[in-house]
């Protein structure tokens, strides 16, 4: 199932995930331990946060919570290291990120790479 990484520093990364199991791989992707905190920014897709995230000085996550403040039609709280994007079934469970979706994540990223100073774009497949 396709998922996206999107890092702190803007980069976001296509991953494959086990449909089984990718409620178990999700937290090693972000480097959580323990909770994993799930928003909804958008009807079809979900954020996956690391629980942790201040306590432990993660880097704020700007794409992260442009995704989240346009999605919800709102300035949310900051979001704080690396996250993971996936689609959202019917029932609130977790299934793969859908073409439209995915497009919308790399544009976002995109634009906040822009803002920051023009950085090229990084797409990394894994």
């Amino acid at each position: 199932m396709r998922v996206l990484s999107i890092a702190p520093d803007t980069t976001v990364t296509e991953l494959d995930l086990p449909e089984a199991d990718a409620d178990s791989a999700i937290p090693h992707h972000i480097g959580a331990t323990d909770a994993v905190d799930q928003g909804v920014y958008h009807r079809r897709a979900l954020l996956h946060i690391h629980g942790g995230r201040r306590v432990i000085g993660l880097a704020q996550n700007i794409t992260a919570w442009a995704l989240a403040s346009a999605g919800r039609g709102i300035a949310l709280y900051p979001i704080h290291g690396p996250v993971i994007g996936t689609g959202r079934a019917q029932g609130g469970g977790v299934v793969g990120l859908d073409d439209e979706l995915a497009e919308h994540v790399h544009a976002v990223a995109q634009t906040v790479r822009e803002t920051w100073g023009g950085a090229p774009m990084t797409l990394v497949k894994g």
